[in-house]
Parts: structure tokens; sequence; C-alpha cells
């Protein structure tokens, strides 16, 4: 071997042997733990989640766990989200299954349950049924209804099928003393009735069309109206899923016809009635002009004059409170329905999704 090769090969020892080693997997979480909690210190919940998921996205470790429990109640915080105060209270849960003996995550849990409980937000959506094998008042309510439930449920057959997945609207508006407030309102969808509604409806919460939209016309005891993604004064918008019409006119292929100009065929002849918070799409005059213009029916109004013509195709099943204060804010202009202070549909969401997409944080 020549002097040459001799010092190479000695200087390639050297370096190797001060490399550094490779991490263990537990070396490898308990780092991303610390830079989780380094940026949860910063105010960037979101950061830590992100860093989280990447080292234990099934949440196998109670330690993961709990810095996510942190996380998600910094963002409860935040949002003042009652989703996600208990989602914080049911991560420090399963952070205690697995590690009973931990007094921080315990003590953290119980200053989440008093701050939720100022807030007069419940643990869980609903009551509890039992508690250390006993039944509660309202579990000895449930049992004893349940038999009335069975009988209601047969009831119910005759009643519109939901789709299976809700829709999730985040809405922000003035009352009409001058308070800003937000809310969520729910909506189900009734796929069976009208498909090709719902298909459409879909397809728009999903793009975002919704995001950040406004209601353009407000007429107390009559409906809410918003949907017009591209104006946001009622004149605009257009359908997200080819339907064979363009402004209503059939058309042979959507080549021949402007996306800007995509309507739906009418649904409807249905059998859904115009009632209180339903859901149905508006449109022209003339028929399959519906695109992604939508109107929620105001509490006590039954417009039957719209039933056939315009198609119902969901209902609001949650959050009807938040559809009665709209209902009843300040409006104005030449039409005299346009509202004094922005309505605007924050966020449109399908019902449960975040964007923690699989992930339990």
């Amino acid at each position: 071997m020549h002097m040459a090769d001799s010092t190479a090969a000695k200087k390639s020892s050297v370096k190797k042997s001060l490399s550094k080693p490779e991490l263990t997997e537990a070396e490898v979480r308990k780092a991303a733990w610390d830079k989780a909690e380094k940026t949860l210190l910063k105010g960037k919940y979101e950061g830590a989640l992100d860093t989280l998921r990447s080292i234990d996205g099934e949440g196998q470790h109670p330690t993961t766990l709990r810095i996510a429990a942190e996380a998600t109640w910094a963002k409860a915080k935040d949002t003042r989200s009652s989703s996600d105060y208990r989602k914080a209270a049911s991560l420090f849960r399963d952070s205690m299954k697995g590690n009973s003996s931990d007094k921080r995550t315990n003590t953290q849990y119980n200053n989440l349950l008093n701050e939720m409980q100022d807030a007069r937000i419940s643990e869980t959506v609903f009551p509890r049924m039992v508690r250390d094998g006993t039944p509660t008042l309202a579990g000895v309510f449930a049992f004893g209804t349940a038999f009335l439930l069975v009988l209601a449920g047969i009831a119910a057959l005759s009643q519109p099928q939901a789709d299976g997945e809700n829709v999730v609207f985040e809405m922000s508006w003035t009352n009409a003393d001058g308070s800003f407030e937000k809310g969520t309102i729910t909506i189900e969808l009734y796929g069976n009735e009208a498909p090709t509604h719902v298909e459409n409806f879909k397809e728009l919460v999903r793009d975002g069309s919704y995001d950040e939209t406004i209601y353009h016309r407000i007429i107390a005891g009559f409906m809410l109206q918003g949907g017009d993604f591209t104006n946001g004064d009622g004149t605009g918008g257009h359908a997200a899923v080819w339907d064979g019409y363009c402004n209503g006119s059939p058309s042979a292929s959507q080549s021949d016809c402007s996306k800007t100009a995509w309507t739906i065929g009418d649904e409807a002849d249905n059998g859904l009635k115009h009632e209180p918070y339903m859901l149905s799409m508006a449109k022209t005059n003339n028929a399959h002009t519906g695109g992604s213009q939508f109107f929620i029916v105001s509490p006590g109004s039954t417009p039957s004059h719209l039933d056939g013509v315009h198609t119902v195709f969901g209902k609001v099943i949650e959050g009807q409170d938040v559809v009665d204060k709209i209902d009843a804010i300040e409006t104005g202009g030449q039409s005299g329905s346009d509202p004094a202070y922005p309505v605007t549909l924050i966020d449109a969401s399908f019902s449960g999704e975040s964007s923690s997409s699989w992930w339990p944080f």
C-alpha cells in the first residue's frame, strides 16, 4: 500500500469513529417531544402537533398524548371551541390510562376541567349514563325512554334519509344590539332525495369555495341566503359538478360551456318541503339554474310557494339558535335585505373533519 493510501485510510477510519452514532427510536421520540414542547411555549400549537404526528401519529405513548393535550388545550383557548376543549380532555384521559402515576398530567387535566366548568363546557357531549357501575339520573331516564325511541325510530323510516356526511358551517355576525358573535351550524344532507344537489354542495365544501363568503341577503321570517363565492352579492357563483346545463340550458358537452356558467338540474319534486331550518337551492325564475347559492328557511317560516320549484336538499340539525340570531340581525340597503354588518361563513367542513386528518390529535 502506498503512503498516501495508508494516510487516507487512517483519516477515513478516524472520521468514522468520530461520526455521530445513529439515534435509537426512543431517542428520536424524546427529541421530538422536547421540540414540540419548545414550539408550544412559543404559542405555536399546530407546529407542536405536527411534530408529534411525525413521530407518533397513532398516539401510542402517554407523553405524546399529554403534550398533544396541552397543545389542543392551547388551541381551545384561542378558538374558544367546545370540541377542542373536549378533545384536549380526552387526550389527557388517554395519557393517564397509559401512565396513571404522571402527576403533571393529572394536574393539567384537573386544571382543564376547572376551566371548562367555568366556561360551562361539559366534559362530554352527552351526559354520563353510568358512574361506577350505577346508573345516573340521566342514565335512568335514558334507559326508561329506550322503548319510546325504538318506536320513534320506526316512525322515522318515513322521514328523509340523511346522507350520513354532515356539513358544518362556522359563522360570524353582528347582532342587532351591536355585539359580535361566532357560532356553528350543522347540516344533514338528503342524498337520496336530491343526489345531484348534495354531490354539488359537497364538492363546493371540499374545494373551499364557501370559505370566507358572506350571506348577502337576509329577510327576517323568510330566509337567509349565501353561497355567491365569486361576486358576493347574489349575481355570481356556479356549480362545481357538470350536470349537462349551461345557465339553465341543456348542453351536450361541458367543453361547450364555461365553468362559470355551470348549473344543475332541478330536483324539486322530491317530496321535501320548505319548513324552518331546511336548506334549499337558490336560482333564477328559470328552471335548472341552481349553482352554488343556497338559502336556509327562517325559524317559523313555511314558504310553501317554493315547494316543487326550489330543491330542498338538507336541514340544519344543530345550531338552530345561530340561524335564529342571524335571522334577527339589522338589515338595510335598497332592497332592505342587505345585512348592515357582514354575516360571514368563515369555514365550511365535514363533520368530524380537521387538519389532523386521521390522527387522534
